[in-house]
Protein backbone atom coordinates (compact mmCIF):
# COMPACT_ATOMS: atom_id res chain seq x y z
CA UNK A 1 0.00 0.00 0.00
CA UNK A 2 1.16 3.12 -0.67
CA UNK A 3 2.61 5.66 1.99
CA UNK A 4 0.10 8.14 0.92
CA UNK A 5 -3.08 5.91 1.35
CA UNK A 6 -4.59 5.68 5.03
CA UNK A 7 -6.69 2.93 6.18
CA UNK A 8 -7.35 2.89 9.44
CA UNK A 9 -8.17 -0.26 10.56
CA UNK A 10 -11.08 -0.62 12.66
CA UNK A 11 -11.88 -2.53 15.89
CA UNK A 12 -14.55 -4.54 17.22
CA UNK A 13 -13.74 -5.27 20.66
CA UNK A 14 -14.42 -8.61 22.44
CA UNK A 15 -14.45 -8.13 26.43
CA UNK A 16 -17.77 -8.34 27.11
CA UNK A 17 -18.64 -11.86 24.94
CA UNK A 18 -16.12 -13.71 23.71
CA UNK A 19 -13.07 -12.77 25.47
CA UNK A 20 -14.40 -14.22 28.79
CA UNK A 21 -16.99 -16.52 26.51
CA UNK A 22 -13.73 -18.08 25.80
CA UNK A 23 -11.08 -17.87 29.02
CA UNK A 24 -13.64 -17.99 31.99
CA UNK A 25 -16.62 -20.17 30.52
CA UNK A 26 -18.77 -16.45 30.02
CA UNK A 27 -19.27 -16.20 33.51
CA UNK A 28 -18.60 -11.98 33.95
CA UNK A 29 -21.97 -10.60 35.13
CA UNK A 30 -23.34 -7.22 34.56
CA UNK A 31 -22.16 -5.31 37.44
CA UNK A 32 -18.29 -6.07 36.30
CA UNK A 33 -19.20 -4.50 32.97
CA UNK A 34 -21.21 -1.69 33.72
CA UNK A 35 -18.57 0.89 35.21
CA UNK A 36 -16.28 0.98 32.60
CA UNK A 37 -18.94 1.11 29.75
CA UNK A 38 -17.87 4.95 30.05
CA UNK A 39 -14.47 4.66 28.47
CA UNK A 40 -15.37 1.90 26.12
CA UNK A 41 -17.67 4.49 24.77
CA UNK A 42 -14.57 6.48 24.80
CA UNK A 43 -12.24 4.53 22.45
CA UNK A 44 -13.51 4.95 19.70
CA UNK A 45 -14.15 1.19 18.60
CA UNK A 46 -16.14 -0.15 15.40
CA UNK A 47 -18.04 -1.94 17.83
CA UNK A 48 -18.60 -3.41 21.18
CA UNK A 49 -19.20 -7.46 20.67
CA UNK A 50 -21.51 -8.12 24.13
CA UNK A 51 -23.93 -10.27 23.65
CA UNK A 52 -25.27 -13.50 22.12
CA UNK A 53 -23.31 -16.73 21.66
CA UNK A 54 -23.44 -18.66 25.27
CA UNK A 55 -23.51 -15.37 27.29
CA UNK A 56 -27.62 -15.60 26.97
CA UNK A 57 -27.15 -19.55 28.36
CA UNK A 58 -24.54 -18.33 31.16
CA UNK A 59 -26.87 -15.45 32.19
CA UNK A 60 -30.00 -17.21 32.87
CA UNK A 61 -28.17 -20.53 34.50
CA UNK A 62 -25.26 -19.35 36.24
CA UNK A 63 -25.53 -15.79 37.16
CA UNK A 64 -29.33 -15.27 37.81
CA UNK A 65 -29.31 -12.16 35.25
CA UNK A 66 -32.12 -11.61 32.53
CA UNK A 67 -29.62 -11.20 29.45
CA UNK A 68 -32.18 -8.53 28.17
CA UNK A 69 -31.56 -5.98 30.96
CA UNK A 70 -27.95 -6.82 30.49
CA UNK A 71 -28.23 -5.55 26.74
CA UNK A 72 -30.13 -2.55 27.71
CA UNK A 73 -27.92 -1.43 30.86
CA UNK A 74 -24.85 -1.70 27.94
CA UNK A 75 -27.31 0.53 25.46
CA UNK A 76 -27.51 2.67 28.16
CA UNK A 77 -23.90 3.28 28.84
CA UNK A 78 -22.23 3.02 25.64
CA UNK A 79 -24.48 5.93 23.80
CA UNK A 80 -21.74 6.26 20.75
CA UNK A 81 -20.81 2.84 19.88
CA UNK A 82 -22.02 0.24 17.90
CA UNK A 83 -23.15 -2.72 19.66
CA UNK A 84 -22.63 -6.29 18.09
CA UNK A 85 -24.06 -9.57 19.17
CA UNK A 86 -23.22 -13.45 17.91
CA UNK A 87 -26.49 -15.02 16.45
CA UNK A 88 -26.66 -19.05 15.39
CA UNK A 89 -28.91 -18.34 12.11
CA UNK A 90 -32.24 -20.61 12.63
CA UNK A 91 -30.49 -21.55 15.39
CA UNK A 92 -30.50 -18.30 17.26
CA UNK A 93 -28.72 -18.62 20.42
CA UNK A 94 -29.76 -22.12 20.55
CA UNK A 95 -29.14 -25.78 19.36
CA UNK A 96 -32.00 -26.72 17.88
CA UNK A 97 -33.88 -24.56 14.76
CA UNK A 98 -36.64 -22.08 15.62
CA UNK A 99 -39.43 -21.48 13.05
CA UNK A 100 -38.76 -18.13 11.23
CA UNK A 101 -41.45 -16.97 13.42
CA UNK A 102 -39.34 -16.34 16.15
CA UNK A 103 -36.34 -15.39 14.06
CA UNK A 104 -37.93 -12.43 13.09
CA UNK A 105 -39.27 -11.82 16.73
CA UNK A 106 -35.33 -12.22 18.02
CA UNK A 107 -33.98 -10.01 15.63
CA UNK A 108 -36.55 -7.20 16.19
CA UNK A 109 -36.34 -7.38 20.00
CA UNK A 110 -32.49 -7.73 19.30
CA UNK A 111 -32.22 -4.59 17.56
CA UNK A 112 -34.97 -2.56 19.43
CA UNK A 113 -33.15 -3.23 23.38
CA UNK A 114 -30.04 -2.25 21.82
CA UNK A 115 -27.94 -3.99 18.78
CA UNK A 116 -26.87 -2.58 15.95
CA UNK A 117 -24.76 -5.36 14.29
CA UNK A 118 -25.74 -9.15 14.08
CA UNK A 119 -23.44 -11.66 13.32
CA UNK A 120 -25.11 -14.18 11.78
CA UNK A 121 -23.67 -18.18 11.47
CA UNK A 122 -24.39 -21.25 10.27
CA UNK A 123 -22.74 -24.45 11.57
CA UNK A 124 -22.08 -26.27 8.28
CA UNK A 125 -22.23 -22.59 5.90
CA UNK A 126 -25.40 -23.82 4.98
CA UNK A 127 -26.70 -20.44 3.99
CA UNK A 128 -30.39 -20.98 3.62
CA UNK A 129 -30.24 -21.47 7.32
CA UNK A 130 -28.73 -17.44 7.40
CA UNK A 131 -32.05 -16.07 4.97
CA UNK A 132 -34.50 -15.60 7.85
CA UNK A 133 -32.27 -13.98 9.93
CA UNK A 134 -30.95 -11.66 7.17
CA UNK A 135 -34.58 -10.69 6.00
CA UNK A 136 -35.56 -10.01 9.14
CA UNK A 137 -32.63 -7.59 9.79
CA UNK A 138 -33.37 -5.59 6.49
CA UNK A 139 -37.06 -5.43 7.05
CA UNK A 140 -36.43 -4.02 10.77
CA UNK A 141 -33.78 -1.88 8.93
CA UNK A 142 -35.70 -0.10 6.64
CA UNK A 143 -38.72 0.37 9.76
CA UNK A 144 -36.41 1.28 12.27
CA UNK A 145 -33.54 2.73 10.40
CA UNK A 146 -31.42 0.47 12.92
CA UNK A 147 -29.82 -2.81 12.81
CA UNK A 148 -27.16 -4.47 9.90
CA UNK A 149 -26.48 -8.02 9.20
CA UNK A 150 -23.18 -9.37 8.99
CA UNK A 151 -22.84 -12.81 7.88
CA UNK A 152 -20.18 -15.06 9.26
CA UNK A 153 -18.05 -17.40 7.02
CA UNK A 154 -17.25 -20.77 9.58
CA UNK A 155 -13.56 -21.03 8.84
CA UNK A 156 -12.46 -24.83 8.68
CA UNK A 157 -9.85 -26.94 6.65
CA UNK A 158 -10.42 -29.13 4.24
CA UNK A 159 -10.83 -30.40 0.20
CA UNK A 160 -13.72 -28.75 -0.26
CA UNK A 161 -12.69 -25.57 1.17
CA UNK A 162 -10.82 -23.78 -1.58
CA UNK A 163 -10.47 -20.09 -2.38
CA UNK A 164 -13.26 -20.77 -5.00
CA UNK A 165 -15.23 -22.04 -2.77
CA UNK A 166 -15.28 -19.27 -0.28
CA UNK A 167 -15.50 -16.94 -3.06
CA UNK A 168 -18.60 -18.65 -4.63
CA UNK A 169 -19.76 -18.20 -1.06
CA UNK A 170 -18.98 -14.34 -0.60
CA UNK A 171 -21.05 -13.63 -3.90
CA UNK A 172 -24.11 -15.49 -2.68
CA UNK A 173 -24.17 -13.42 0.70
CA UNK A 174 -23.83 -10.34 -1.22
CA UNK A 175 -26.91 -11.52 -3.39
CA UNK A 176 -28.62 -12.43 -0.04
CA UNK A 177 -28.76 -8.66 1.26
CA UNK A 178 -26.52 -8.74 3.68
CA UNK A 179 -24.32 -5.80 5.09
CA UNK A 180 -20.89 -7.29 5.58
CA UNK A 181 -18.94 -10.65 5.55
CA UNK A 182 -16.91 -12.33 8.60
CA UNK A 183 -14.09 -14.89 8.35
CA UNK A 184 -15.52 -16.15 11.35
CA UNK A 185 -11.96 -18.43 12.58
CA UNK A 186 -13.19 -19.95 15.92
CA UNK A 187 -10.42 -22.59 16.17
CA UNK A 188 -7.32 -20.15 15.37
CA UNK A 189 -6.64 -22.26 11.88
CA UNK A 190 -6.03 -19.18 9.85
CA UNK A 191 -2.17 -18.73 9.32
CA UNK A 192 -1.12 -15.41 8.66
CA UNK A 193 -0.30 -15.97 4.49
CA UNK A 194 -3.43 -17.84 4.07
CA UNK A 195 -5.18 -14.90 5.91
CA UNK A 196 -3.64 -12.79 2.89
CA UNK A 197 -4.78 -14.79 0.56
CA UNK A 198 -8.46 -15.23 1.54
CA UNK A 199 -8.98 -11.27 2.12
CA UNK A 200 -8.02 -10.33 -1.11
CA UNK A 201 -9.83 -13.26 -2.89
CA UNK A 202 -12.99 -12.02 -0.84
CA UNK A 203 -12.49 -8.26 -2.05
CA UNK A 204 -11.94 -9.42 -5.71
CA UNK A 205 -15.15 -11.23 -5.64
CA UNK A 206 -17.73 -8.67 -3.50
CA UNK A 207 -17.81 -4.97 -2.60
CA UNK A 208 -19.24 -5.63 1.33
CA UNK A 209 -16.91 -4.87 3.86
CA UNK A 210 -14.71 -7.74 5.34
CA UNK A 211 -14.00 -8.29 9.08
CA UNK A 212 -11.84 -11.15 10.26
CA UNK A 213 -12.31 -12.74 14.02
CA UNK A 214 -9.61 -15.53 15.18
CA UNK A 215 -8.74 -16.93 18.20
CA UNK A 216 -4.82 -17.14 19.74
CA UNK A 217 -5.51 -20.51 20.33
CA UNK A 218 -2.68 -22.21 17.67
CA UNK A 219 -0.59 -18.85 18.46
CA UNK A 220 -0.41 -17.15 15.64
CA UNK A 221 -3.74 -15.20 15.43
CA UNK A 222 -1.30 -11.61 15.86
CA UNK A 223 0.23 -12.52 12.78
CA UNK A 224 -2.91 -13.47 11.18
CA UNK A 225 -4.02 -10.23 11.71
CA UNK A 226 -0.96 -8.06 10.36
CA UNK A 227 -1.49 -9.82 7.06
CA UNK A 228 -5.00 -9.58 6.67
CA UNK A 229 -5.09 -5.83 7.77
CA UNK A 230 -2.19 -5.29 4.44
CA UNK A 231 -4.31 -7.28 2.35
CA UNK A 232 -7.38 -5.42 2.88
CA UNK A 233 -9.26 -6.13 5.67
CA UNK A 234 -11.82 -3.84 7.08
CA UNK A 235 -12.38 -4.92 10.46
CA UNK A 236 -10.59 -7.23 13.13
CA UNK A 237 -11.57 -8.19 16.49
CA UNK A 238 -9.50 -7.97 19.45
CA UNK A 239 -10.03 -8.43 23.37
CA UNK A 240 -8.37 -6.37 25.76
CA UNK A 241 -5.16 -7.66 27.25
CA UNK A 242 -6.43 -8.71 30.85
CA UNK A 243 -8.48 -11.13 28.50
CA UNK A 244 -6.64 -11.73 25.75
CA UNK A 245 -4.40 -14.70 24.23
CA UNK A 246 -4.79 -18.05 24.73
CA UNK A 247 -8.22 -19.38 23.50
CA UNK A 248 -9.56 -15.40 23.40
CA UNK A 249 -8.78 -12.65 20.79
CA UNK A 250 -5.07 -11.03 19.78
CA UNK A 251 -4.89 -7.81 22.59
CA UNK A 252 -6.14 -4.69 21.89
CA UNK A 253 -3.14 -2.58 22.72
CA UNK A 254 -0.98 -4.22 21.03
CA UNK A 255 -2.84 -4.53 17.75
CA UNK A 256 -3.08 -0.58 18.05
CA UNK A 257 0.82 -0.28 18.60
CA UNK A 258 1.37 -2.79 15.79
CA UNK A 259 -0.01 -0.52 13.16
CA UNK A 260 0.50 3.22 14.99
CA UNK A 261 2.26 5.31 12.28
CA UNK A 262 1.43 3.51 9.28
CA UNK A 263 -1.09 3.78 6.75
CA UNK A 264 -3.74 1.64 9.21
CA UNK A 265 -3.01 3.61 12.37
CA UNK A 266 -6.09 2.90 14.30
CA UNK A 267 -5.76 6.45 16.24
CA UNK A 268 -7.24 5.00 19.23
CA UNK A 269 -6.02 6.69 22.77
CA UNK A 270 -3.07 4.47 24.71
CA UNK A 271 -3.51 6.46 27.51
CA UNK A 272 -7.14 5.59 27.62
CA UNK A 273 -6.98 1.61 26.81
CA UNK A 274 -4.36 1.68 29.55
CA UNK A 275 -6.93 2.67 31.95
CA UNK A 276 -9.38 0.32 30.88
CA UNK A 277 -6.76 -2.03 31.15
CA UNK A 278 -6.07 -1.71 34.43
CA UNK A 279 -9.73 -1.89 35.13
CA UNK A 280 -9.80 -5.50 33.93
CA UNK A 281 -6.80 -6.48 35.65
CA UNK A 282 -7.93 -6.98 38.97
CA UNK A 283 -11.12 -9.17 37.54
CA UNK A 284 -8.65 -11.20 35.74
CA UNK A 285 -6.42 -11.84 38.85
CA UNK A 286 -9.99 -12.66 41.15
CA UNK A 287 -10.84 -15.53 38.31
CA UNK A 288 -7.74 -16.81 38.62
CA UNK A 289 -7.70 -16.78 42.24
CA UNK A 290 -11.42 -18.64 42.21
CA UNK A 291 -10.60 -21.31 39.57
CA UNK A 292 -12.39 -19.18 36.58
CA UNK A 293 -9.68 -18.94 34.71
CA UNK A 294 -7.80 -22.20 33.76
CA UNK A 295 -3.94 -20.81 33.19
CA UNK A 296 -4.20 -24.02 30.97
CA UNK A 297 -6.31 -21.86 28.51
CA UNK A 298 -4.04 -19.12 27.58
CA UNK A 299 -0.96 -21.06 26.37
CA UNK A 300 -0.60 -22.11 22.69
CA UNK A 301 -2.06 -25.26 21.87
CA UNK A 302 -0.55 -26.26 18.22
CA UNK A 303 -2.85 -29.24 17.83
CA UNK A 304 -5.66 -26.83 16.92
CA UNK A 305 -3.69 -26.95 13.90
CA UNK A 306 -3.51 -30.83 13.83
CA UNK A 307 -7.36 -31.37 14.77
CA UNK A 308 -9.03 -28.29 14.28
CA UNK A 309 -10.49 -28.72 17.43
CA UNK A 310 -11.89 -24.71 19.31
CA UNK A 311 -10.92 -24.59 22.33
CA UNK A 312 -14.60 -24.50 23.86
CA UNK A 313 -14.52 -28.14 22.25
CA UNK A 314 -11.10 -29.26 24.15
CA UNK A 315 -12.40 -27.80 27.57
CA UNK A 316 -15.78 -30.03 27.35
CA UNK A 317 -14.35 -32.97 25.81
CA UNK A 318 -11.89 -33.43 28.78
CA UNK A 319 -14.42 -32.84 30.92
CA UNK A 320 -16.36 -35.67 29.16
CA UNK A 321 -13.64 -38.01 29.55
CA UNK A 322 -12.83 -37.35 33.13
CA UNK A 323 -16.65 -38.19 34.19
CA UNK A 324 -15.86 -41.72 32.75
CA UNK A 325 -12.37 -41.57 33.94
CA UNK A 326 -11.13 -41.72 30.76
CA UNK A 327 -8.82 -38.85 30.85
CA UNK A 328 -5.73 -41.45 29.58
CA UNK A 329 -7.49 -41.49 25.96
CA UNK A 330 -7.48 -38.18 25.26
CA UNK A 331 -5.09 -38.43 22.41
CA UNK A 332 -6.83 -41.15 20.98
CA UNK A 333 -10.57 -39.04 20.93
CA UNK A 334 -8.02 -35.57 19.73
CA UNK A 335 -6.56 -38.41 16.42
CA UNK A 336 -10.71 -39.79 16.46
CA UNK A 337 -12.69 -36.11 15.98
CA UNK A 338 -10.51 -35.71 12.29
CA UNK A 339 -12.42 -39.04 11.08
CA UNK A 340 -15.52 -38.41 12.68
CA UNK A 341 -15.65 -34.73 10.96
CA UNK A 342 -14.93 -36.55 7.78
CA UNK A 343 -17.86 -39.28 8.13
CA UNK A 344 -19.86 -37.07 8.37
CA UNK A 345 -19.23 -34.46 5.34
CA UNK A 346 -16.54 -32.29 7.17
CA UNK A 347 -18.63 -29.27 8.23
CA UNK A 348 -16.66 -26.55 10.29
CA UNK A 349 -16.15 -27.04 13.75
CA UNK A 350 -18.56 -24.41 15.75
CA UNK A 351 -21.39 -24.74 18.00
CA UNK A 352 -23.31 -27.04 17.74
CA UNK A 353 -21.55 -28.92 15.07
CA UNK A 354 -18.04 -28.53 17.17
CA UNK A 355 -19.93 -30.22 20.00
CA UNK A 356 -21.73 -33.06 18.16
CA UNK A 357 -18.83 -34.36 16.55
CA UNK A 358 -16.64 -34.08 20.14
CA UNK A 359 -18.95 -36.19 21.92
CA UNK A 360 -19.57 -38.91 19.04
CA UNK A 361 -15.60 -39.27 19.04
CA UNK A 362 -15.65 -39.82 22.79
CA UNK A 363 -18.06 -42.35 22.35
CA UNK A 364 -16.37 -44.07 19.75
CA UNK A 365 -12.93 -44.40 21.78
CA UNK A 366 -15.02 -44.99 25.19
CA UNK A 367 -17.07 -48.14 23.47
CA UNK A 368 -13.99 -49.57 21.39
CA UNK A 369 -16.15 -49.98 18.40
CA UNK A 370 -16.83 -46.81 16.28
CA UNK A 371 -20.38 -45.81 15.62
CA UNK A 372 -21.49 -48.54 18.09
CA UNK A 373 -23.83 -46.28 20.30
CA UNK A 374 -24.66 -42.67 18.70
CA UNK A 375 -26.11 -39.31 20.19
CA UNK A 376 -29.17 -38.48 18.99
CA UNK A 377 -27.61 -34.76 17.56
CA UNK A 378 -25.21 -37.40 15.54
CA UNK A 379 -28.09 -39.47 14.00
CA UNK A 380 -29.79 -35.94 13.40
CA UNK A 381 -26.67 -34.12 11.60
CA UNK A 382 -26.67 -37.64 9.32
CA UNK A 383 -30.29 -37.13 8.69
CA UNK A 384 -29.71 -33.75 7.09
CA UNK A 385 -31.76 -32.02 10.36
CA UNK A 386 -29.06 -29.27 10.42
CA UNK A 387 -29.02 -28.39 7.15
CA UNK A 388 -26.35 -29.56 4.13
CA UNK A 389 -22.61 -29.69 4.69
CA UNK A 390 -19.88 -29.42 1.78
CA UNK A 391 -18.88 -32.40 1.40
CA UNK A 392 -21.30 -36.09 1.04
CA UNK A 393 -21.17 -38.19 4.23
CA UNK A 394 -19.57 -41.60 4.53
CA UNK A 395 -22.70 -43.89 3.36
CA UNK A 396 -21.57 -46.81 5.70
CA UNK A 397 -21.55 -44.95 8.58
CA UNK A 398 -24.96 -43.47 8.15
CA UNK A 399 -26.12 -47.30 7.07
CA UNK A 400 -24.52 -48.26 9.98
CA UNK A 401 -26.34 -45.55 13.08
CA UNK A 402 -29.66 -44.64 10.71
CA UNK A 403 -30.50 -47.84 8.96
CA UNK A 404 -32.62 -47.12 6.17
CA UNK A 405 -34.01 -43.71 7.22
CA UNK A 406 -35.13 -40.57 5.25
CA UNK A 407 -32.84 -38.13 4.95
CA UNK A 408 -33.33 -34.17 4.84
CA UNK A 409 -32.23 -32.14 1.89
CA UNK A 410 -34.33 -29.23 2.97
CA UNK A 411 -32.58 -26.44 5.41
CA UNK A 412 -33.00 -27.07 9.10
CA UNK A 413 -36.39 -25.31 10.16
CA UNK A 414 -38.26 -27.18 7.18
CA UNK A 415 -36.72 -30.52 8.05
CA UNK A 416 -37.77 -30.04 11.48
CA UNK A 417 -41.48 -29.19 10.14
CA UNK A 418 -41.86 -25.87 11.78
CA UNK A 419 -44.04 -23.15 10.55
CA UNK A 420 -45.38 -21.22 13.53
CA UNK A 421 -44.29 -21.39 17.09
CA UNK A 422 -44.75 -17.86 19.10
CA UNK A 423 -47.99 -18.38 20.15
CA UNK A 424 -47.32 -21.84 21.20
CA UNK A 425 -44.30 -21.12 23.47
CA UNK A 426 -46.25 -18.38 24.91
CA UNK A 427 -49.40 -20.04 25.98
CA UNK A 428 -46.53 -22.72 27.58
CA UNK A 429 -45.21 -20.04 29.83
CA UNK A 430 -47.99 -17.04 29.86
CA UNK A 431 -47.82 -17.63 34.02
CA UNK A 432 -44.17 -16.20 33.70
CA UNK A 433 -44.00 -13.57 30.91
CA UNK A 434 -43.19 -10.00 32.66
CA UNK A 435 -41.85 -8.63 29.21
CA UNK A 436 -42.08 -9.68 25.52
CA UNK A 437 -38.85 -11.09 25.82
CA UNK A 438 -39.44 -13.39 28.54
CA UNK A 439 -41.11 -15.76 25.56
CA UNK A 440 -38.12 -15.72 23.84
CA UNK A 441 -35.66 -16.37 26.34
CA UNK A 442 -37.82 -19.01 27.20
CA UNK A 443 -38.10 -20.37 23.44
CA UNK A 444 -34.29 -20.94 23.95
CA UNK A 445 -33.89 -22.61 26.86
CA UNK A 446 -37.22 -23.81 28.36
CA UNK A 447 -36.13 -25.42 31.81
CA UNK A 448 -33.05 -22.69 32.32
CA UNK A 449 -35.58 -19.24 31.59
CA UNK A 450 -38.22 -21.27 33.98
CA UNK A 451 -35.79 -21.24 36.71
CA UNK A 452 -34.83 -18.18 36.02
CA UNK A 453 -37.94 -16.66 36.08
CA UNK A 454 -39.07 -18.73 39.60
CA UNK A 455 -35.77 -17.39 40.52
CA UNK A 456 -36.85 -13.40 39.50
CA UNK A 457 -40.11 -13.72 41.59
CA UNK A 458 -38.76 -15.39 44.28
CA UNK A 459 -36.42 -12.17 44.64
CA UNK A 460 -39.23 -9.83 43.58
CA UNK A 461 -41.49 -10.59 46.73
CA UNK A 462 -38.74 -11.34 48.93
CA UNK A 463 -38.13 -14.95 49.12
CA UNK A 464 -34.92 -16.11 50.03
CA UNK A 465 -33.69 -17.33 46.21
CA UNK A 466 -31.17 -19.64 45.40
CA UNK A 467 -28.19 -18.07 44.98
CA UNK A 468 -26.47 -17.82 41.34
CA UNK A 469 -24.23 -20.45 40.68
CA UNK A 470 -20.47 -19.10 39.31
CA UNK A 471 -18.95 -22.45 39.98
CA UNK A 472 -16.56 -22.73 37.21
CA UNK A 473 -17.77 -26.30 35.48
CA UNK A 474 -17.94 -27.88 31.59
CA UNK A 475 -19.44 -25.16 29.23
CA UNK A 476 -20.40 -25.21 25.80
CA UNK A 477 -17.99 -22.04 24.64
Amino acid sequence: MSETVKKPIKITETILRDAHQSLIATRMPTEVMLPILDKLDKVGYHSLECWGGATFDASLRFLKEDPWERLRKIRDGAKNTKLQMLFRGQNILGYRPYADDVVYAFVEKSIANGIDIIRIFDCLNDLRNLQAAVDATNKIKKQEGRGESQIALSYTLGDAYTLEYWADTAKKIEEMGADSICIKDMAGLLVPYKAAELVKTLKENTKLPIQLHTHYTSGVASMTYLKAVEAGVDVIDCAMSPLALGTSQPATEVMVEAFRGTPYDTGYDQNLLAEIADYFRPYREECLANGLLNPKVLGVNIKTLLYQVPGGMLSNMVSQLKEQNAEDKYNEVLEEIPRVRKDCGEPPLVTPSSQIVGTQAVLNVLMGERYKMATGEFKDLLRGKYGQTVKPMNQEVIDKVIPGEERFTSRSADAAGLTNEMDKLESEMKQYKQQDEDVLSYALFPQVATEFFKYREAQQTGVDATKADTANGAYPV
